[in-house]
């Protein structure tokens, strides 16, 4: 079994749903990939209240922020295990923005 590394981003530009938004895709991790997260950044046009839920655990809950500033919503890396849920959701539908830097460890069978 090879270890496979590679450091990404994802974005997720403009989004005004108000709903929970899945930055990596609905079945992402897969279940032989294990996501670091090294920063999650937000800007909205309001005041939302950010919520992350992890393998379906709230794991951030910020404060309101303020808008129009860019806000690092980590203080430490964060780890997503295969085959689990990962979600952003903004408290109001205004203009939200989420930039996720990320370390994508792939675990491939060589044959």
């Amino acid at each position: 079994m090879a270890v496979i590394n590679q450091y990404l981003f994802v974005g997720i530009d403009n989004s005004t749903s108000g709903s929970a938004l899945v930055p990596f895709g609905a079945s992402n991790p897969t279940v032989n990939e294990t996501y670091i997260i090294k920063s999650i950044l937000v800007t909205a046009a309001g005041t939302p209240t950010v919520t992350v839920l992890n393998n379906s655990i709230t794991a951030i809950k910020s404060a309101a922020l303020t808008a129009n500033v860019t806000t690092e919503l980590l203080t430490q890396p964060m780890v997503v295990e295969g085959g689990t849920s990962f979600t952003i959701q903004s408290s109001t539908s205004d203009s939200f923005d989420v930039a996720i830097s990320y370390l994508n460890i792939l675990k491939e069978k060589i044959d």
